[in-house]
């Protein structure tokens, strides 16, 4: 991280000091070649070496292991891609550069958000250190209440539903209902843990005086795939349009070039999430889904048959094509993946009193969530408890509070996207 930042600064400032096009590339690569370099060898060294292991051995070749132990730097893929968009941005003449280089520091290494995020933009963040902390009643009530609704989404929520998910994962081969059961579950567990780290972030950050960008919108509530990109890890799928998607046309240059991008794109950003080849076919299914996204469109237009399909068909069948995606992402490897799809294709949904008293605790945890979240959705509204009159709010406020302590699960699980 501290070369990172050095690197950062240093081309940084050679970019906004110099009217020569070409030093300004050549700082500008310099910064992007340093960080790739930095992210490629801590986290994706030992996949690729392990792959070409394998690609030998299937063709009968003996190589010797060529693997390093080596630790992975705790949030190594975000304050990289927060550090590279920053120098992206003052060579595009989108942000003032931070002449300080303990602001700059503090942009990299801003602790609420340095682990899981969100990536942050300089736009963003750089002009709120620059000009200081503001504090305010406000911003401590509103912190307060984002670090309580993070809490529960985690320590009630996400950990809670982690043994379910676990001990389906777990099976050797597990009958269809498991298979929902897990992935269920696995759904609502991800999006605890993570909203719920992202919630507690911007808390904190509210309360000291920064306001951090939302990072979730109701991701489930999504009714087709492009939708569910802009209500899920906003922050990267944001960073991957703009300094991946666009710059590699885009949706210019014809359909087959748009597809093209939206699958490096997507393919990119599974494996940005970890250096697996599950990781690698999640982000190649999420792609696949967007480019039938548009061809169903395009197709509708061209044709002029517009069929009209209800706001809660499109919302059930994205979810349950999320979840698909969820079974990928989750899985420990793909020989995995097919078992639990065979298992999905067997179509046997016998309840044990396990799988009962499993569906029972899915069901008690997230109803109540997704009722809530109907609200929101229904007055777009994501903060409507903070605009209740005082009586409700402290009800609301005492309820979460009770259920934390209650149900709360502390200390059982760190935060998924930990690893990442």
């Amino acid at each position: 991280m501290l070369a990172s930042t050095v690197i950062d600064f240093g081309c940084s400032r050679g970019i906004a000091n110099s009217q020569d096009s070409r030093v300004r590339r050549r700082l500008l690569w310099t910064s992007v070649a340093a960080n790739l370099t930095v992210l490629g060898f801590f986290k994706y060294y030992n996949f690729f070496a392990d792959s070409l292991l394998d690609i030998a051995s299937h063709a009968g070749l003996e190589l010797t292991p060529m693997t390093l132990n080596i630790v992975l730097p705790v949030g190594i893929s975000f304050y990289t891609f927060q550090t590279m968009s920053y120098t992206i941005d003052v060579y595009r003449g989108d942000l003032k550069r931070l002449s300080s280089f303990t602001d700059f520091a503090l942009y990299v290494a801003f602790f609420p958000q340095l682990v899981a995020g969100p990536i942050e933009r300089g736009s963003r963040l750089a002009p709120q250190i620059e000009s200081g902390p503001r504090t305010s009643w406000a911003g401590m009530q509103d912190g307060a209440w984002l670090i309580i609704k993070g809490l529960f989404k985690k320590a009630v929520l996400a950990d809670n539903l982690a043994p379910i998910v676990d001990s389906t994962f777990a099976m050797s081969d597990p009958s269809a209902v498991q298979v929902l059961i897990g992935v269920y579950a696995f759904a609502f567990q991800i999006y605890g843990d993570f909203s719920g780290y992202t919630d507690i972030a911007r808390g904190v950050g509210r309360m000291m005086g920064y306001n951090l960008m939302l990072n979730f919108r109701l991701p489930y509530f999504a009714t087709n795939p492009s939708d569910f990109w802009q209500r899920w890890h906003i922050s990267l799928s944001s960073w991957l349009r703009d300094y991946l998607y666009i710059p590699l046309g885009g949706n210019r240059g014809g359909k087959w070039f748009t597809y093209r991008n939206l699958v490096l794109t997507m393919l990119l950003g599974g494996l940005w999430h970890g250096a697996a080849w599950t990781f690698v076919i999640w982000g190649l299914f999420h792609g696949a889904l967007l480019i039938a996204h548009r061809q169903v469109a395009s197709w509708q237009r061209e044709s002029g048959w517009n069929v009209s399909v209800p706001y809660l068909v499109k919302l059930v069948v994205m979810f349950h094509l999320t979840c698909i995606g969820w079974l990928i992402f989750r899985a420990e490897s793909t020989t995995q993946i097919l078992e639990m799809l065979s298992g999905l294709a067997r179509f046997d949904f016998g309840l044990s009193l396990a799988d009962q008293m499993n569906a029972w605790k899915l069901a008690l945890l997230c109803v109540p969530v997704i009722l809530i979240q109907a609200c929101q959705e229904s007055t777009g509204n994501l903060n409507f408890v903070r605009h209740l009159s005082l009586l409700p709010r402290t009800v609301a406020y005492a309820s979460v509070i009770a259920a934390l302590l209650s149900l709360g699960q502390f200390g059982q699980s760190e935060f998924i996207y930990f690893q990442f």
